[in-house]
């Protein structure tokens, strides 16, 4: 399969939807290890009104599919677990030395860390 590109720009803001179709927020930022060039987490937007209230929620990449019909992002984890997990304000985001925050987002979607994969 040949590899598709997306630009950040055309990411940020996209809506993000679950299985059932309903519709959880949209994505604020994809943030890259400069390390190794690999996308680290999705912000995702979620729960609030018009903007007010609203969580943010570091999700791995790995959850995601796209839906190119549709222009949206399909979240392959329930809600319910999106409603448990560890989130933060959009004005106080985790830093680069918060590791431990990353581990226990990708533990709490049930995904191994990208950096403990091994690459062959």
């Amino acid at each position: 399969m040949l590899p598709i590109n997306l630009s950040a720009s055309s990411i940020n803001g996209t809506d993000v939807v679950n299985r059932e179709g309903e519709n959880l927020g949209n994505i604020k930022e994809v943030m890259i290890d400069t390390n190794n060039g690999k996308v680290s987490y999705v912000v995702l937007s979620f729960g609030g009104f018009l903007g007010m209230g609203d969580k943010y929620f570091a999700i791995p990449w790995e959850a995601f599919s796209i839906d190119s019909d549709d222009k949206e992002f399909v979240l392959e984890i329930p809600k319910e677990k999106l409603e448990t997990a560890p989130g933060f304000d959009k004005d106080n985001w985790p830093t680069n030395a918060d590791h431990d925050y990353l581990v226990d987002v990708y533990r709490h979607y049930g995904y191994a860390p990208y950096w403990e994969k091994v690459n062959i």
